[in-house]
């Protein structure tokens, strides 16, 4: 079938990215779903800072590629035979169910997936760098050219192909732009709270970075029960934490101020937390979310910086202060089980998801929309795609 997308043709592409013509929109093939996948109609997907990075080549990714990793749809075909995933547990997806795109596959039979989520899937991150679906099938192509699979997803387009070991089915009761924002932001930022940081009841947390999965976090944290100190250089960032129930931020008007003033008050021991989240993807951002936790506390870090970044630590502060530094990969995260919480939380009133869109974008705004997300501009800008089109 015939399918509309954005790829990328090239990587290491700079801003402006609305005229650099690195991502466009175009039409392409998809094959049917094989054995073990699903077609999907898309309904909504979210822009990632982890989009954001292919496109600047700081993660190298095969191209071409269509990309987009955070998205809901309509399962529209099921291919092969039977109703099981790979591990043999019925999944209960059919045409006509709503499922929910994560981006890193789960095979429950390797032994990362033995570790509740600490380690991701080794089948589905081999899949992911080699930009093919689980099982190493390429369904997208233009003209005779294959076009990559980004991270088992490529949900900026009409339709996908994707594992089903990819997807999460969700009830009619959760729309599609809540159930998009679950795929990444929620279980990464939420899961570095939940599955790394486990804090204890009436512990503080603070989050360091206040885009998408930090503004996640901010919000399960809080609908947890916890006392959360967000920090960002965005005062509009820091004006929606307060409204959405922080009970601190650090105002500033540049990042350099804003972190300089963190680390101030950072050594008044009322200040520092026993669990801080550092959800910004930098090395500066890293440094100040240590300086920030209390003794005996742990450091979750779940940004994506360059691979070039280094932080600067002393050990000696680690070992007396009895301190804990996880990393958190899609928030140590088993998407068939964390996704079904935060619903619960959505559904109790808890969790307001809906605050985290900033903005409602068309396939064709994308580039635009990545030059806001690299001025961090905005939260999480959604595509939402016209039913008529998608047909």
């Amino acid at each position: 079938m015939q399918i509309v997308g954005a790829v990328l043709d090239r990587t290491g592409a700079s801003p402006p990215y609305a005229t650099s013509g690195a991502l466009r929109a175009t039409t392409l093939e998809l094959d049917p779903p094989g054995p073990g996948e699903l077609l999907v109609r898309i309904e909504a997907a979210g822009l990632c800072h982890s989009d954001l990075s292919v496109v600047d080549g700081s993660r190298e990714r095969p191209v071409p590629m269509l990309l987009g990793h955070e998205a809901a749809g309509i399962v529209e075909a099921v291919g092969g035979a039977g109703d099981d995933d790979t591990d043999g547990e019925p999944d209960g997806i059919a045409p006509g169910r709503r499922v929910v795109l994560t981006f890193l596959p789960r095979c429950g039979a390797c032994a990362a997936c033995a570790t509740d989520g600490r380690l991701p899937c080794t089948v589905g991150s081999a899949a992911n760098a080699a930009g093919t679906l689980v099982g190493g099938a390429v369904r997208l192509h233009r003209g005779r050219t294959p076009v990559h699979h980004h991270l088992g997803a490529s949900a900026f387009a009409t339709h996908a192909v994707v594992h089903r070991t990819s997807v999460v089915p969700v009830d009619d009761d959760v729309p599609a732009d809540v159930a998009a924002l679950l795929g990444c932001a929620v279980l990464t930022g939420g899961g570095a709270v939940v599955n790394a940081g486990r804090p204890a009841p009436g512990d503080r947390v603070t989050v360091v970075g206040l885009g998408g999965v930090g503004m996640a976090a901010l919000l399960v944290a809080r609908a947890l029960g916890h006392e959360v100190l967000g920090v960002d250089p965005v005062p509009a960032k820091l004006e929606l934490a307060r409204s959405l129930g922080a009970t601190a931020c650090t105002p500033a008007e540049a990042l350099d101020l804003t972190l300089d003033a963190a680390l101030d008050t950072a050594h008044d021991g009322g200040a520092r937390a026993p669990v801080v989240v550092e959800a910004a993807g930098s090395a500066r951002a890293f440094e100040t979310a240590l300086a920030l936790t209390a003794p005996g506390g742990t450091t979750v870090t779940a940004g994506l910086p360059g691979p070039d970044a280094r932080a600067s630590v002393a050990p000696l502060t680690l070992t007396a202060e009895a301190r804990t530094v996880v990393g958190s990969y899609l928030g140590s995260s088993v998407p068939r089980r964390d996704i079904p919480r935060y619903v619960d939380l959505w559904r109790a009133g808890r969790l307001p998801l809906e605050s985290l869109v900033s903005a409602r974008i068309g396939l064709e705004d994308l580039p635009t929309a990545l030059d806001q997300l690299a001025a961090g501009a905005q939260l999480r800008q959604l595509i939402t795609f016209d039913e008529r089109i998608t047909a």
